[in-house]
């Protein structure tokens, strides 16, 4: 029996409950209802930048206190709106009920006056945020100020964590921005949820009447053919695959800054002084399952390659299985609340997991009986050829000879790589950074050491998001020769 649910649209301030389509969720049987954005294209696009002005009435003070206020607002023991943005996540993410729920009551930590603070000053700078800042023009007699002000931006996110509208809606607010969210359909009520809080709470208030929440799906070409124009916008911020962002490309032209956050991997490298006693193989053991096994292995940031300073002599294999066999059992014991079997193990992945029992002599596998997860042990200096397909719990130890050689494995599309020792970090972080990767962290805090003031993805999108103007004062005609006299002007 098919499960429903209604997503309304919110504009402006104002909510839309008149669902008249019905799309597919992400979860099994799931059906959800929905407003024809393509009936309320001329109130949610901002088509002038000039009613943005009211923003800019607020102090930085009054956002801080405005977010404040409505985090406490946001607690889900309360707040009927998230208890049904939970309810509904709980079929469409790939994250257990008992790891949603822990996400969804860390949601109020997002709007803490000292969190929001700084991430402003991170992410942009308060005083850019707040007035022009006198900046050094490298010219004399020149005097140069510049100033972050906010844009006009559509948001397409993802679903795979209830943090990533959270996270939008307050970037929105800090750097007085206009937004439309597309909501995803394996998450089409957390932003929702916020924003209709922000509604019961100040209808009225700069900050609920410049952001709207909506529905549609990717691909629609009466909406996006429509809102993709630099009259309505100026920032179109995607996280997507490939497919999505080779569509989005149709609509781009002159005036659109296209900010991607595209889909990651994340890699491991551990040094040979995880070997140094039993003791230090068992922390190690418990934090790469940490790394691997967070949010069930379903965000960019955790680990599925993991390349092991073992040695690929026959000594260096029986060292790696033994570190297998730990992180497996590690991986099993971790809280309910960082992780659990998968709910949907991907068929692709079980079918590739069986198959390894005809190359023992090349993988050793641990685990992969159920959903609760697997290691697998590569014999050799080579990841299995589905490395991509990682997901579900599922990592790859991988031997080497020297952790160098886990460098040449990087490029673009590395995230994150978490390392052990932190020695060794500092060791490889100049290489790994030419080579691609884009954030390092001690092994084990590839989630707990996430900082929401730090770049993402190897870019600044927040800065991204702003539209920096800068004002220059002098006497400019100073420094063209050959130009006619005032006096001669005059005389004509």
């Amino acid at each position: 029996m098919a499960v429903g649910c209604d997503v309304p649209l919110v504009i402006r301030g104002r909510v839309i409950d008149t669902p008249t389509a019905a799309f597919g969720g992400r979860g099994d049987g799931m059906v959800f209802h929905a407003c024809d954005v393509a009936e309320h294209l001329d109130e949610l696009a901002l088509s002038a930048p000039s009613a943005m002005a009211d923003l800019y009435t607020l102090s930085f003070d009054d956002i801080l206190d405005f977010l404040h206020r409505l985090g406490e607002r946001l607690q889900l023991a309360d707040n009927a709106y998230l208890q049904e943005a939970f309810r509904v996540s709980c079929l469409t993410s790939g994250l257990s009920e008992s790891i949603l729920r822990h996400h969804y009551k860390e949601i109020p930590f997002y709007f803490h006056r000292d969190v929001v603070a700084g991430m402003a000053e991170g992410l942009v700078g308060i005083d850019f945020l707040e007035g022009w800042v006198e900046r050094p023009s490298g010219s004399p007699g020149v005097s140069v100020a510049v100033r972050a002000f906010g844009a006009r931006c559509v948001h397409v996110i993802a679903g795979n964590v209830p943090a990533i509208g959270v996270m939008t809606i307050v970037r929105n607010a800090f750097t007085r921005s206009d937004a439309i969210i597309k909501s995803p359909s394996n998450d089409p009520l957390t932003a929702l949820a916020v924003a209709r809080t922000m509604i019961d709470m100040a209808p009225d208030h700069p900050l609920t009447r410049h952001l709207s929440v909506a529905y549609w799906k990717g691909g629609d070409d009466r909406v996006e053919s429509y809102l993709y124009d630099p009259m309505r916008i100026e920032k179109l911020v995607a996280w997507g695959g490939l497919a999505s962002i080779r569509h989005i490309n149709r609509y781009l032209q002159p005036g659109i800054d296209l900010i991607t956050l595209d889909p990651k991997h994340s890699a491991t490298i551990i040094g040979r002084e995880a070997f140094a006693d039993e003791a230090t193989l068992a922390a190690v053991a418990v934090r790469l399952a940490v790394d691997i096994g967070m949010m069930n292995q379903e965000a960019c940031m955790n680990a599925r390659v993991v390349y092991v300073e073992s040695g690929t002599d026959a000594a260096g294999l029986a060292r790696i299985n033994r570190l297998g066999e730990m992180t497996y059992r590690a991986l099993r014991a971790l809280p309910e609340h960082v992780s659990t079997p998968h709910k949907r193990f991907h068929p692709e992945l079980r079918d590739e997991l069986d198959a390894l029992q005809f190359v023992e002599d090349e993988y050793r596998l641990i685990g992969g009986g159920d959903d609760g997860g697997a290691i697998i042990v590569s014999q050799h200096d080579m990841p299995v050829d589905f490395s991509a397909m990682l997901a579900c719990r599922v990592g790859n130890l991988v031997p080497l000879d020297n952790a160098e050689q886990a460098v040449r494995c990087v490029n673009a599309y590395t995230q994150t790589i978490g390392i052990w020792p932190d020695t060794l970090k500092r060791k490889l972080r100049n290489a790994l950074a030419w080579q691609g990767t884009q954030r390092l962290v001690s092994l084990g805090g590839t989630y707990v050491l996430g900082s929401p003031a730090t770049p993402q993805d190897g870019i600044e999108p927040v800065r991204r998001m702003c539209k920096w103007i800068v004002d220059e004062t002098g006497e400019a005609l100073d420094k063209i020769s050959g130009l006619p006299s005032v006096e001669a002007v005059a005389r004509g």
